[in-house]
């Protein structure tokens, strides 16, 4: 199998919302992004899918040596060798993807958070990071894209988060902040457990709920803040971006409607709606 290949498949598995706005660049720019997409998936694996934590150090140890060979022009894993040809070509720098390393070295060290600024840092590393790269990729002629591209990955990461309150739980992963969690009484054991007593599970839920709200309202606000960043400029080229935003904000409004179901399963949104909502945005340019 190609590097190439590796990375298509690797992007078509995941079934992410990310791979519905590939479909729709241009093939050197939808080579680049996947391959940045099959990178990505494979760091972030070692952390969600290796249950040992030394283990998980040392693959990412590994991944932090083969971003260093790659760079010197012996990269080994097929997601890298799919990407390496277009690094030159996008601006994509070793920091870039050591950044991304980071993001998930934060995963191993610490499954807590105090604050949301806290929070925002994380996010910088496993998101703004991302976004930045990949408008890299689609195109940027402003530098103030950047900016706008960071946003949108933040606001991205927050809504990944509402997604994912119930599965992170069972993984031993609290990302809403201790402070809102607070702020709204809700404990982080109830994330896994909510009472089962009628009255308390009633009780437990309308807090979820409040707590719930004030989560995809700020991502919500983010997305409003990204894209009052974009540069007219650049709102052609950056279309795959706002394919993104329109894909998770339509999934951030079904958490809205019933933000307990977060705790038992994965919402989402069936292929079709993707690809819908993408196509909306590339033909008609609306979210």
């Amino acid at each position: 199998m190609s590097p190439e290949k590796y990375a298509q498949d690797r992007a078509a598995a995941s079934g992410s919302s990310f791979y519905y706005a590939f479909l729709f660049l241009p093939p050197d720019r939808r080579a680049a992004i996947t391959a940045f997409y099959a990178f990505c998936r494979e760091v972030d694996d070692v952390v969600d899918e290796v249950s040992d934590p030394g283990v998980a150090q040392s693959k990412l140890a590994w991944w932090r040596h083969e971003v260093a060979q790659a760079f010197q022009g012996r990269p080994q894993h097929p997601a890298m060798q799919a990407l390496m040809p277009h690094a030159s070509a996008f601006g994509i720098e070793p920091r870039h993807l050591l950044a991304v390393i980071d993001g998930c070295q934060m995963d191993l060290d610490q499954n807590r958070y105090l604050d949301f600024q806290q929070l925002q840092q994380y996010c910088h590393l496993v998101a703004g990071i991302v976004g930045e790269v990949a408008a890299r990729i689609f195109g940027q002629s402003q530098v103030t894209t950047t900016q706008y591209a960071h946003t949108l990955g933040l606001a991205l990461q927050l809504t990944n988060i509402s997604r994912d309150v119930g599965e992170d739980a069972r993984r031993g992963r609290v990302y809403l902040p201790i402070s809102e969690l607070q702020q709204f009484n809700v404990k982080a054991h109830e994330l896994l457990r909510p009472p089962e007593d009628a009255a308390e599970k009633a009780d437990f839920e309308l807090r979820f709920s409040a707590l719930m709200a004030f989560q995809c309202q700020r991502a919500q606000q983010t997305y409003d803040k990204a894209i009052a960043l974009l540069p007219a400029q650049d709102r052609g080229p950056q279309k795959p971006g706002l394919m993104m935003a329109s894909i998770y904000r339509q999934l951030l409004r079904r958490i809205e409607r019933d933000p307990v179901r977060v705790l038992h399963e994965r919402v989402s949104l069936s292929p079709m709606k993707k690809l819908w909502l993408a196509w909306k945005v590339q033909a008609l340019g609306r979210l």
